[in-house]
């Protein structure tokens, strides 16, 4: 039982923090607004960069979802195709 909801637990997680990572790796990798455009117009770069990060959020939570669906159904997939080879197992038996 606590196999089962620490599995759909990390599973629920996985879009977060791979949204998480991608906006850190963003803000990461920018060098400072004041010394991209200089002192006077930083502010304005701040919170175009912000903009940015939270559009890397964005599209990281959204590959993360796709990514999560996609296991998902791989599992689910497995798991039908292990039912179906005991059910036709146990039919043929006389």
């Amino acid at each position: 039982m606590t196999r089962v909801v620490f599995r759909h637990f990390v599973l629920a997680f996985l879009p977060l923090a791979i949204g998480i990572g991608a906006g850190w790796v963003f803000i990461n990798q920018q060098p400072s607004c004041g010394s991209m455009v200089g002192p006077l117009f930083a502010a304005k770069c701040h919170g175009r960069v912000l903009q940015y990060q939270m559009k890397f959020q964005t599209l990281g939570t959204a590959l993360g979802c796709v990514l999560v669906a996609l296991i998902g159904v791989v599992r689910e997939l497995r798991a039908r195709r292990a039912v179906q080879s005991r059910a036709s197992s146990q039919g043929d038996a006389p």
